[in-house]
């Protein structure tokens, strides 16, 4: 009696007990076999954590589910090879058609911290009034948090984040253009079938190289897993390279670099003017481009080209003379001359002390990516074990530059070079295949890594019949990272909630 008793308690306590959500439950089936199965440092990776939350936004409240966990990636033999960590947000009331994004970061070699808690995720990391306080940084509900319009899965590549391979060899297996492509792909196409989210319309989100890479995984999508994408968002996307790495010491590398100097002259000293920003532009592509094509001015002329120079970017006139109007990295040490300051390629308006003031060459770590944004790393690591519930001693990796160093830009590892990277066949592709694929390109003014006027570039020379209604390019104020400034955020965020609310209508019919 005794024991029937137990087990008619034990049956009854079932029936009562909360149940899990059949996406919950299959979850939670795969992290106890996947924490069987595991061999090497992926033992340290934890099951699956669901939780549940709300964010306010405007005049409402969302309810999501946030899940992080990983997906696996196995072998020709059917063995594990490697994991690749994810953090997915889901609103509970979203509907079967709600759009559903994919993000990633890029370097080669980052994580998706700096989107997550930068840009697109329920919370943010806060740098205080001037934007530059990594020590004290809080982490903060986002009220431009982009589940407001879209799920959200940020995806972290194999050496980044936690995302591992079985044997760390391996890892660098997927150091390559096509490999890294395909890994991401596969990792999606799981996410879709094991959360049933097929009939969603489906964005991806890169900033970066990670904006090259939205467009390379685009292809692979709809090449091998079969899943066409809606769209694209690229943020300071690397898209031609020989446009832009050397690119200074050729003339029209140099013009196209010129606006983001001059955006961030103006930024220096708080007189940014849309109107002096597009007379710059002109200049740019006009007299400074043919003047830099052809043998070296002198005379009178030569004063008057230099200085308009110097007079655009700070750069004293004698330094520019020098270079011939090739300015290359002078801007890092002589920008707004005198101050002992250093300038980062990351933002050129972004003035920081100079370690080495006793040299023109040595200037140290970046203050912005070596700096305060270092604190992505620290803070999501914490957010993910007390709030998301991924518990784990493995290390985030936010940003590894020795697999930048690594990357193969060709087919294979260690294969090809970083001037012949290319996402304008790509694009093209894309847009040709498919008459609902569309792209929206953000770019910040004075970024020097990824300068705003080669993505303009390149979407002037895109066919008019692919690109029109269906490519966008927007600028804000900053640079490669400009949504580390809440207004800019907020701007970009609302220029993404228009993009995603509009769907090309297609070419019309013959």
């Amino acid at each position: 009696m005794r024991i029937g008793s137990l087990f008619l308690l034990a049956a009854l306590a079932a029936l009562l007990a909360p149940g899990l959500s059949p996406a919950q439950e299959s979850r939670e089936g795969r992290g106890n076999i996947q924490s069987e199965a595991r061999d090497g440092v992926l033992k340290l990776l934890p099951p699956d954590s669901v939780t549940e939350h709300e964010l306010t936004i405007g005049d409402r409240k969302i309810a999501y589910t946030a899940t992080a966990g990983t997906l696996d990636l196995f072998g020709q033999d059917g063995a594990p090879t490697g994991a690749i960590f994810y953090t997915a947000y889901v609103a509970r009331d979203g509907g079967p058609d709600r759009p559903l994004t994919f993000a990633f970061n890029g370097g080669p070699g980052a994580a998706s911290a700096f989107l997550h808690l930068g840009l697109v995720g329920p919370k943010v990391l806060d740098f205080g009034p001037e934007g530059r306080d990594g020590a004290n940084a809080k982490l903060i509900d986002n009220p431009q948090s982009w589940l407001d319009f879209t799920d959200l899965v940020l995806i972290d590549p194999i050496g980044t984040g936690w995302s591992r391979t079985v044997k760390a060899d391996d890892a660098s297996n997927y150091y390559n253009v096509n490999s890294d492509a395909q890994s991401i792909a596969k990792a999606i196409a799981l996410y879709i079938a094991h959360n049933n989210r097929s009939n969603s319309p489906k964005y991806l989100l890169g900033e970066s190289y990670g904006g090259f890479r939205a467009a390379k995984v685009a292809a692979v999508l709809q090449e091998s897993q079969g899943i066409v994408v809606a769209g694209a968002v690229m943020l300071s996307p690397l898209l031609e390279s020989q446009l832009m790495f050397d690119a200074d010491q050729f003339a029209l590398g140099a013009a196209l670099e010129l606006p983001s100097l001059a955006a961030a002259e103006l930024d220096r000293h708080n007189a940014f003017d849309e109107q002096k920003q597009r007379d710059a532009e002109t200049f740019a592509l006009g007299d400074y481009l043919t003047t830099l094509a052809g043998p070296p001015p002198t005379g009178a002329k030569a004063a008057a080209f230099y200085g308009r120079i110097a007079e655009l970017t700070g750069i004293p006139e004698d330094i520019v003379a020098r270079n011939r109007g090739f300015l290359g990295n002078s801007f890092v040490k002589h920008s707004d001359g005198g101050i002992s300051a250093v300038m980062s390629p990351y933002d050129a308006s972004f003035a920081a002390p100079d370690p080495y003031p006793e040299s023109d060459y040595d200037r140290g770590d970046d203050a912005i990516l070596d700096g305060f944004t270092r604190a992505y790393g620290g803070a999501f690591a914490d957010y993910a074990r007390n709030e998301l519930g991924f518990k784990t001693e493995l290390t985030y990796t936010l940003l590894d530059s020795d697999i930048s160093r690594r990357w193969g830009w060709g087919s294979g590892r260690g294969g090809g070079s970083r001037l012949q990277a290319s996402a304008t066949d790509d694009i093209r592709q894309l847009l040709a295949a498919n008459s609902a694929f569309h792209l929206l390109i953000a770019h910040g003014y004075s970024d020097l890594v990824t300068p705003y006027s080669v993505s303009r570039y390149v979407v002037d020379h895109l066919p008019p019949s692919l690109a029109n209604g269906r490519v966008g390019l927007e600028l804000y104020r900053g640079g490669h990272m400009f949504y580390t400034k809440a207004d800019q955020r907020a701007a970009f965020t609302a220029d993404a909630k228009a993009f995603y609310a509009t769907r090309p209508a297609g070419p019309p019919a013959d």
